[in-house]
C-alpha cells in the first residue's frame, strides 16, 4: 500500500524555484500563492506557493500531497475522501493538492509515474507515500498510522486534535429549573412536592418522556414506603385478593425481586375480569415504566402479559 521515501526524492530545486517566484517584484507575472479555503487544512498548491504552503507547513504538522489530473477517474475518487479525512483532522495534517498538468516540476520532483499519487512531507523531506484510490478506510489507516509516528516529534499534531476535540463535544443544556425544583424535593424526602412538580411538567408537556418515568418513580416510592414484605406471605396465600397482589408486587420489586414481581401480576391479570384485570394491568404497566423499555425483564413481561390478555 505505502512505501518509505526518506532520502529517495530531492525537493531542493523546487524550495530554490518557489523562493526566486517569492523574491520576483509585483507585476512580473509570476502567479500569487494559492490559499485555498477549508478552514486552511486542504490547499491548492503552485510550484511558486511550494515552499510556503508545502516545505514550511510540514515542519510544524505533516503535509500529504494529492498528485492529480483532471483527467484522471480514480483521483476524483480519492480526492474526496482525502479532504473529508483533512476537514475531520482539524489542522493535525495538511492536504497539499497539486495537479500534475499545471505544475509538471512537481510531478517530475515526487517521480510520478502513475495517477494518483499520495505523499506524505514532514521537515521538507518525503517520509511516506502510495498509488491508487485506496478505499476510504485504508485511507484513514495510513493517516492514522503517520500522525501516530509523529506525533511525539510534531507537538502542533496533538495540540489540533485537542481543539478539534473540545470543538465536537456537544455544549451541555441549562439545567431546566422544573426539573430541578422536583429533584430537589424528592432529595429531602418530599414526595408529595415532587408527584406535583413533575405533574405540573406533564400538564403543559403530556408526551415528556422524562416527566413520565420520573413520576412513575416518584409515585412507586411512595409507595415503597408502606410495602410490607409480610404482604408477599399474605398474597401467596390469598391468590384472588387483587389488593393483596398489588401490595406484594411492589414489595418485591423494593427488595429487587422483579421477575417474581411481573409474574405475580402477569398471573393475577389472567385470574381477574373487567375492573380488577384493568387494575393489574395498570399496576405492572407502571411497574414496567420504572425500567429501561429494553430491559430483557420488561421485555419477557410484556409478551407474557400480553398473552394473557389477548
Amino acid at each position: 500500500m505505502s512505501s518509505r521515501m526518506a532520502g529517495a526524492v530531492d525537493l531542493s530545486a523546487l524550495k530554490a524555484r518557489s523562493e526566486a517566484a517569492a523574491r520576483r517584484p509585483a507585476g512580473s507575472g509570476a502567479p500569487a500563492p494559492s490559499g485555498g479555503g477549508d478552514g486552511g487544512y486542504v490547499l491548492d498548491v503552485t510550484e511558486q506557493a511550494f515552499q510556503s504552503d508545502v516545505i514550511e507547513r510540514s515542519m510544524q504538522v505533516p503535509v500529504v500531497v494529492d498528485l492529480w489530473a483532471d483527467w484522471c477517474e480514480p483521483c476524483k475518487q480519492l480526492s474526496p475522501v482525502l479532504e473529508r479525512a483533512a476537514e475531520a483532522g482539524g489542522g493535525a495534517w495538511v492536504l497539499a493538492r497539486v495537479d500534475v498538468d499545471a505544475n509538471p516540476r512537481i510531478a517530475q520532483a515526487f517521480g510520478v509515474q502513475s495517477l494518483p499519487m499520495v505523499v506524505a512531507v514532514v521537515g521538507g523531506q518525503p517520509v511516506d507515500a502510495f498509488n491508487g484510490a485506496l478505499p476510504e478506510p485504508q485511507v484513514k489507516q495510513w493517516i492514522s498510522s503517520l500522525l501516530d509516528a509523529l506525533r511525539e516529534r510534531m507537538p502542533a499534531i496533538a495540540e489540533a486534535e485537542a481543539r478539534a476535540g473540545a470543538a465536537q463535544e456537544p455544549e451541555e443544556e441549562p439545567e431546566d429549573p422544573r426539573f430541578t425544583a422536583a429533584e430537589d424535593a424528592l432529595e429531602q424526602g418530599d414526595l408529595d412536592a415532587a408527584e406535583a412538580a413533575y405533574q405540573q411538567i406533564l400538564a403543559s408537556e403530556p408526551a415528556n418522556e422524562q416527566a413520565l418515568a420520573a413520576l412513575s418513580q416518584v409515585r412507586f416510592l411512595a409507595r415503597a414506603e408502606k410495602a410490607d414484605p409480610a404482604s408477599i406471605e399474605l398474597a401467596d396465600a390469598a391468590p384472588d385478593d387483587v389488593d393483596l397482589q398489588l401490595a406484594a408486587a411492589d414489595a418485591e420489586v423494593a427488595i429487587d425481586r422483579v421477575e417474581a414481581a411481573f409474574a405475580r401480576l402477569v398471573a393475577a391479570a389472567g385470574r381477574t375480569f373487567d375492573a380488577d384485570r384493568d387494575r393489574v394491568r395498570e399496576h405492572l404497566v407502571g411497574l414496567f415504566e420504572l425500567y429501561p423499555a429494553d430491559d430483557p425483564r420488561v421485555t419477557t413481561a410484556r409478551r407474557a402479559l400480553a398473552r394473557v390478555l389477548f
